[in-house]
């Protein structure tokens, strides 16, 4: 899938599940705010499997230091699609999210928030055309924009952070179960899971019919979530 897919079915699984899921796995219901915040963070989330990518989306949403990042990390995991696009990875991403809040507080938080905002940003083309220094230099000046603006929301340990940063990760695993290589989800046990629903990547199903259903969908839950009754414990 293309990164603008794999963003867009985070924020759908963050804004379908945040009312119900966060009561009974965190104990607590979310705040719109929270609700709001964690959905456009989770489409972040939704790229850190491609971290393994050294040309994908996510190796260019901060121009030198990300192709420099997601070099490592394709030399570290074994390539595309092998380690961080297991079940495993999405563990460590959720434990050291889960860790980084609860002894790194509002630094990590507010750190890890833009790193994830600026994902979000490049995947969902919210930035300066063209693929140069400007485009890159527009993500960090937009993610910075907006992280200072999520800062006066945002607590100084949100228990949802976890949670939104492991469903980004499970989203991004279930969206390249639905092409011909498939995902690992078991590694290092080697074999792939795929149930083949798009053949080639940014086909018509992908870009025409999944993407705006999902669209469609996270829009509808986002209205349904911040509208509705809201109780905080």
């Amino acid at each position: 899938m293309m990164g603008h897919s794999h963003a867009v079915s985070g924020a759908m699984l963050y804004a379908v599940s945040a009312p119900f899921l966060p009561p009974l796995l965190l104990g607590t219901h979310l705040r719109p705010a929270d609700i709001l915040m964690g959905t456009v963070l989770c489409a972040g989330a939704a790229l850190l499997p491609d971290l393994d990518h050294h040309d994908g989306t996510i190796a260019n949403f901060l121009g030198p230091v990300s192709k420099a990042l997601c070099r490592f990390v394709s030399w570290a995991s074994g390539g595309h699609r092998h380690a961080t696009h297991s079940l495993l990875f999405v563990a460590l991403m959720g434990g050291g999210t889960w860790a980084g809040v609860a002894f790194g507080g509002r630094w990590f938080t507010i750190g890890f928030s833009f790193f994830l905002l600026a994902m979000a940003l490049k995947a969902l083309n919210a930035h300066a055309p063209g693929h140069g220094h400007h485009t890159w230099l527009t993500v960090v000046g937009l993610a910075v924009l907006g992280t200072a603006v999520m800062d006066r929301f945002m607590p100084d340990a949100p228990g949802w952070l976890p949670y939104a940063v492991a469903l980004g990760t499970v989203a991004h695993l279930l969206g390249d179960c639905l092409t011909k290589m498939g995902a690992p989800l078991l590694w290092p046990h080697k074999e792939r899971y795929e149930i083949v629903l798009i053949k080639r990547t940014g086909n018509k199903m992908e870009t025409n019919i999944l993407v705006p259903i999902m669209s469609a969908v996270t829009f509808v839950m986002l209205g349904f979530a911040c509208l509705g009754p809201t109780v905080v414990n």
